[in-house]
């Protein structure tokens, strides 16, 4: 048996307790060293792997940690891979890095892959490919998609694995058996190096970059991005400071509107202002609504007694909770295309299952997607990560001259998006 500090072995540093029938809690605990935005980097895998946070408690003293989280699929989720998701959690802990997933604090250039796709051309094809990637741990990058005379569509995905085999030959028959076993035998791929492929960055025009990343939804903004009445809700949220109850933490307290994604957004926020949680606690969705309470640090292990660094974080954790993902729709030429924006965090990751879950609204929506692509742009005094993707004009759902429709696709893409 593997023991790190403690005692605890490497089978214990990550426990998953699965579900026993569908709608029950599954139970994640993780009882390991700690390191600054551990918390943030759990959540984060958390929600990568198709699961929300419905309840948690953590707790550390800055050397050791204890984090137990409930958790149910989220809607539409894809199948849930448990030994995976234990697999990347354990790679997390910082005495447990094992060789099948690289610890992710060490810093790698990702080796991009590009996966060539023949089919038929159909409504959602995009989305159903992105699901079975997903479940393969293989992040997409850039989309181009073209038809030929004939109606067949040839689609090139640029992606990266997470588990770092697709250059081997069993990867990637195994990739190609998948996705041919999802659509059907009239697909076929191939897989090859990509090594001139490098991740662009975004240069939206400046009239459609200074809406897109705003730092607020003022009053006019909310019919601009089509927010329809019950998501107004949205901008409710508090944010309050508590010193007399701890001698040596403060207390942050938090209530909102819960959306996927929620305790993430708040850990990345905190990890990004450089503060320590030693405890916390995630309560139960309350009539949509959740309840935060945190006791927090400086890094220098002072409560946080200053004024303005009170309201800057409080600023920054409600425009993080309220506004994590900006979606508008906008002409391109003669065409139409939506574009989805979402901060990266320092260490330069985004935010996960954002392509697949656009894809899935548009799919739901019979929208076909013409092409995509993610770049990076900076703006606001930050990095975002920006999905640009062109959508197709029908009969059946117009969208160039119909500004119903268009409010429609953001409504369902934003909902899709924050688990709605």
């Amino acid at each position: 048996m593997v023991m790190g500090a403690g005692g605890i072995g490497l089978e214990d540093a990550v426990l998953i307790q699965a579900a026993k029938r569908p709608g029950e809690t599954s139970i994640i605990t993780v009882n390991c060293p700690d390191k600054t935005g551990l918390g943030c980097d759990i959540c984060r895998t958390i929600l990568e792997f198709g699961l929300c946070i419905s309840r948690g408690d953590v707790s550390t003293d800055g050397q050791w940690c204890y984090l137990v989280y409930w958790v149910i699929p989220c809607p539409n989720s894809i199948s849930i891979q448990w030994t995976n998701l234990k697999n990347r959690l354990l790679s997390l802990c910082p005495t447990f890095a094992i060789p099948f997933y690289p610890e992710l604090t060490r810093p790698t250039v990702p080796q991009f892959y590009l996966l060539k796709l023949f089919s038929v051309d159909r409504k959602g094809l995009l989305h159903d490919v992105t699901q079975v990637l997903s479940e393969l741990e293989l992040l997409i990058h850039r989309v181009k998609v073209s038809t030929t005379p004939d109606d067949r569509v040839v689609d090139l995905f640029f992606i990266t694995d997470g588990l770092e085999q697709l250059h081997t030959k069993k990867r990637q028959d195994e990739t190609c058996k998948k996705i041919v076993d999802a659509l059907g035998s009239s697909v076929s791929c191939e897989i090859m190096l990509a090594e001139e492929f490098r991740q662009g960055f975004s240069s939206l025009p400046s009239e459609v970059a200074e809406q897109l990343f705003k730092p607020e939804l003022s009053e006019s903004e909310l019919c601009f991005l089509s927010l329809s009445s019950d998501m107004k809700k949205l901008k409710k949220a508090n944010v309050s400071f508590d010193n007399s109850l701890s001698p040596g933490h403060t207390l942050l307290q938090i209530n909102c509107v819960d959306q996927k994604g929620l305790l993430y957004d708040i850990l990345r926020t905190t990890k990004d202002c450089n503060i320590q949680i030693t405890y916390g606690r995630f309560m139960t969705n309350m009539k949509g609504f959740r309840d935060i309470d945190l006791f927090i640090q400086q890094l220098d292990g002072k409560k946080v007694v200053d004024t303005e660094k009170q309201e800057f974080l409080a600023s920054r954790l409600k425009s993080e909770m309220l506004h994590p993902l900006r979606v508008m729709i906008v002409g391109r030429g003669p065409d139409t295309e939506l574009l989805v924006a979402n901060p990266v965090e320092l260490s330069g990751k985004g935010r996960p299952r954002v392509f697949y879950d656009v894809t899935l609204a548009l799919k739901m929506l019979g929208i076909c997607i013409f092409s995509a692509e993610i770049g990076r742009q900076t703006a606001s005094e930050r990095q975002w990560e920006v999905y640009r993707f062109l959508l197709d004009e029908s009969r059946e759902f117009p969208l160039s001259n119909c500004k119903a429709n268009r409010n429609q696709v953001v409504d369902r893409v934003r909902r899709s998006l924050m688990g709605w």
